[in-house]
């Protein structure tokens, strides 16, 4: 028998490449990074549609989808059962999500916009001062960024909690009481606001200037802002811009606003110039406004325990 005589060398490569080949077929298999964002009808469609979000996001290997959402506290469902990576949402939602046990983390913010909340009562009411609103039927959403604003601003007006008088009731049956009369006044946030000022002739007694802030978030899973802190920065900044284009740009953001609520374009108008503009990442500041709230809905007794709003802080929080 003839033996085949083969240099060590290339036997040592042959078996360097075999022992290379898997990893290389790994790397190759490998997932890429998924970015799913639940959004409302607001600035984050306006962002989906302007694509911008993907381009910056194409070349670290993140794909993105998105899924649209009806509110906020339906969107952090979905990050609680791992549905979504991302979402916008009011001041109030994830501080019930987190009394709940949801894994939520604070990643951006909006400016505040105390202008874009208010009381409303009827054009011809005879509710003139906030102090007349003592033992009168006052509509709001339980548990929403406008609970809060109107304890604070009964709080404010030295009356206290046992003065109001509170009808809870969600925006559209609100409305209707409203309508009919059988509330005497509403609080309310924006788009609707705007929309019962326009359309009902409603007049605002009170916004949260001077009371409360009105912040709207941006949130993610503690899990998520640990491994894709980078993916999430982008789209911060990404959101900032739409803000800044925004700002300088109101007629053209409203008639997009228009198009999305589907309601009339005065409507967009009147939300549009009195809103703030600007979204930032998280600091401590900002999570200290949160922990009011929280520490308000424990004492009313709408959350179960005591929360600490800074275990929702992702990672590098200033």
């Amino acid at each position: 028998m003839t033996r085949i005589s083969i240099p060590r060398r290339r036997l040592i490569q042959g078996a360097a490449a075999a022992i290379a080949l898997p990893s290389f077929a790994a790397l190759a298999q490998a997932p890429a990074r998924q970015f799913r964002i639940g959004n409302q009808k607001g600035y984050l469609t306006l962002l989906k549609g302007r694509g911008t979000l993907e381009k910056r996001l194409a070349p670290l290997g993140v794909s993105v989808k998105w899924t649209e959402f009806t509110a906020g506290p339906v969107q952090l469902e979905a990050l609680n059962v791992g549905s979504i990576d991302f979402g916008d949402v009011g001041e109030a939602p994830p501080i019930f999500a987190q009394a709940a046990g949801a894994p939520l983390a604070y990643v951006g913010a909006t400016v505040q916009r105390p202008q874009s909340e208010a009381v409303l009562v009827p054009k011809g009411s005879a509710i003139k001062s906030v102090t007349d609103l003592k033992g009168k039927k006052i509509a709001l959403n339980k548990g929403s960024n406008v609970h809060y604003f109107i304890v604070k601003l009964f709080e404010k007006h030295g009356l206290p909690y046992s003065d109001l008088n509170l009808v809870y009731l969600p925006p559209a049956d609100a409305r209707a009481a409203f309508e009919k009369g059988s509330v005497d006044a509403w609080v309310i946030w924006d788009p609707f606001l705007a929309a019962a000022e326009k359309t009902l002739d409603a007049r605002v007694l009170a916004d949260a200037t001077g009371v409360v802030g009105n912040r709207a978030y941006y949130f993610s899973s503690l899990d998520y802002v640990a491994k894709n802190a980078d993916v999430l920065a982008i789209a911060i900044e990404e959101l900032n811009k739409i803000d800044v284009w925004g700002a300088a740009n109101k007629g053209e953001l409203a008639g997009e606003l228009a198009t999305l609520w589907g309601l009339p374009k005065p409507v967009a108008e009147l939300s549009v110039n009195r809103s703030a503009y600007g979204t930032t990442p998280i600091t401590k500041a900002i999570l200290g406004e949160q922990q009011k709230i929280a520490d308000t809905f424990f004492e009313l007794k709408l959350i179960p325990k005591k929360i600490n709003v800074l275990e929702a802080a992702g990672a590098g929080v200033a």
